[in-house]
């Protein structure tokens, strides 16, 4: 692949480059609900051991580096995605619980669960009734 054509597969992918080195911004979905906020990070290739989630004060980092299992004697020939690395960084807020965050990865989806601060939570105010 020439280097036009990785440059123009990068632009396409949403690719960016950190200190030099490219990588993928992968696409997420975020839910929340009464009690926490859940992140779904599309991160294809990328296994358990080769993906880290790190909290830097109130920046949460998403980094995996995907590896394509492929028999020794093929080479690539045209690939759509020529840089295997992925990075995304989200900024935390205050109102989230970073200490309790819950992670998983199944079928190539990172799912975070961010539990919500006590604070941050509904809450039922009871009225009573004056005399």
């Amino acid at each position: 692949m020439t280097n036009e054509m990785q440059t123009q597969a990068r632009a396409a992918t949403g690719s960016k480059q950190v200190q030099g080195a490219p990588y993928i911004v992968p696409p997420v979905d975020v839910f929340e609900d009464e009690v926490a906020i859940t992140l779904l990070a599309d991160l294809p290739g990328v296994s358990r051991d080769r993906l880290a989630v790190r909290i830097d004060g109130d920046n949460m980092v998403i980094e995996g580096w995907a590896q394509v299992p492929a028999s020794e004697d093929l080479e690539l020939v045209h690939g759509e995605a020529p840089v295997p690395a992925y990075r995304r960084e989200f900024t935390l807020s205050r109102e989230l619980d970073a200490s309790r965050i819950e992670a998983g990865l199944k079928d190539g989806v990172l799912s975070l669960r961010i539990p919500k601060a006590e604070h941050a939570r509904p809450r039922r105010i009871e009225v009573k009734v004056s005399e």
